[in-house]
């Protein structure tokens, strides 16, 4: 094997080594006998010898092993000072900055103990499900489970460009609208660059962020709508990407064009202007930004398929932008990103234009009606233009009470204590039956305080 070949898992040798699990040290002329007394003390979990878990050079190995014989001390059994006892030197072993202010995510509650007929409302999932066309496209897909999947998602992306009339070649397919986030991130920030989302936005853009090293700046909303004069006035040289979700989620308002061409000519040249459309689908006549990039070279936009379009556990998504912008995303993209099943559903999916129209009619009906519902209650809510409302209470003691009163009667909704709304509930809209059934638990509530 050549000197400078590096060999990675269980029983891992040095990575210069010639001789696999001899001990021998880089460069070195020990003992390969195998014998216990000649290895140098390894890594319990892959087998690496200490010299290289300390050194990456050859010579550097050749230094540590001298170091050793020096000392008089056992290669194979002395440790080194400030070694723990059961394994390497973890004090050098530490993530990248920005990693470690991630808090773990914490999904929202999905069954209830004890509890029969859950009604889950927290997820904002289409509560028609998906339509046929993609149910049966998956099932097909069975038959082919030990081919890889078509890595550059052709077919899908012919399919989204004659439905919304776009180009193909300016679309990129992810697992998710999450992934084609993290994708910007990883491309256009990174240590001392300034990444910028709005107050109650999308928590993925602050880890997406911080994931890559950058900062990111929180910019205060208006009346818990995006405000376009504060995003402007927090822009920096350092500012290198504006998250904006369009609808919002929490909150389910939105702003109009001519307010997103006005963010997106006021921002500084180096800076991209990311329009998240995940709920474009709910609001009739949206085209979510694609009139904009094609006027100007600074906007991207981010769609998903597990809202409307009822496929959010396949996690299939995509985004629309200039070509050059694009292209620098296809490089970090991995080539099977994408499971056939989900390329297929998806593309059968997004060309039932039915489903969508009947699945926006439905939303629409329902999610007025329980907002004037709740309203009439003293719960109210902004003007939702999603499949959700964010229903506000008192305070956070009331809204927390209300929460527990509707798990106890088998309901879940979403707290958002999170996005610092800790006095709100966000309610997802159901079928007919789904809210009349939250919107009689939240009257039985208000009318026991």
């Amino acid at each position: 094997m050549p000197r400078s070949s590096r060999r990675w898992g269980s029983g891992l040798s040095c990575p210069t080594s010639t001789i696999r699990g001899s001990g021998r040290p880089c460069g070195s002329r020990g003992d390969a006998s195998g014998s216990r007394a000649s290895r140098p003390w390894r890594c319990s979990g892959t087998g690496t010898p200490e010299c290289c878990l300390r050194n990456t050079t050859p010579s550097g190995c050749r230094r540590w092993w001298a170091r050793r014989r020096n000392d008089g001390g056992n290669p194979g059994r002395a440790p080194l000072e400030g070694r723990p006892t059961g394994g390497p030197d973890v004090t050098r072993i530490a993530p990248q900055p920005g990693i470690m202010d991630i808090a773990l995510y914490e999904a929202g509650v999905s069954h209830l103990e004890g509890k029969a007929n859950v009604l889950k409302l927290s997820s904002n999932e289409n509560p028609l499900g998906a339509p046929e066309p993609a149910r049966e496209a998956f099932g097909r897909a069975a038959r082919d489970l030990h081919r890889y999947p078509n890595t550059d998602h052709a077919a899908l992306r012919r399919a989204i460009g004659e439905v919304w009339g776009l180009d193909p070649r300016r679309i990129i397919c992810g697992v998710g609208s999450d992934e084609i986030i993290t994708f910007l991130c990883q491309a256009y920030a990174g240590p001392g660059d300034e990444v910028i989302h709005t107050e109650h936005g999308f928590s993925m853009y602050r880890i997406s962020a911080l994931a890559v090293g950058a900062t990111p700046v929180e910019v205060p909303e208006r009346e818990r709508t995006t405000d376009v004069d504060a995003i402007l006035a927090a822009c920096t040289e350092r500012t290198k990407l504006v998250f904006i979700a369009n609808p919002n989620n929490p909150t389910g308002t939105m702003i109009g064009g001519s307010e997103l061409r006005r963010l997106a000519e006021g921002l500084p040249e180096q800076a991209i202007l990311v329009l998240d459309g995940a709920y474009a689908e709910y609001v009739e006549g949206y085209d979510a930004g694609a009139a904009l990039i094609a006027e100007r070279d600074n906007v991207v936009m981010t769609r998903t398929f597990s809202k409307i379009y009822g496929l959010g556990g396949l996690r299939i998504g995509w985004g629309y932008g200039p070509q050059p912008i694009i292209d620098v995303l296809n490089r970090i993209r991995g080539p099977f990103n994408l499971s056939t099943a989900a390329l297929l559903a998806a593309e059968a999916a997004v060309r039932d234009r039915a489903w969508v129209a009947r699945c926006r009619a439905e939303n629409a009906r329902w999610r007025d009606w329980l907002a004037r519902v709740l309203a009439e209650m003293g719960v109210p809510s902004d003007v939702s233009t999603a499949n959700f409302i964010l229903a506000r209470f008192a305070d956070p003691a009331e809204a927390n009470a209300c929460d527990e009163h509707l798990r106890g009667e088998g309901i879940i909704v979403r707290r958002v204590a999170g996005y610092k709304l800790p006095h709100c509930l966000r309610i997802t809209v159901g079928d007919e039956a789904s809210c009349r059934r939250v919107a009689h638990a939240i009257g039985q509530f208000k009318g026991l305080r």
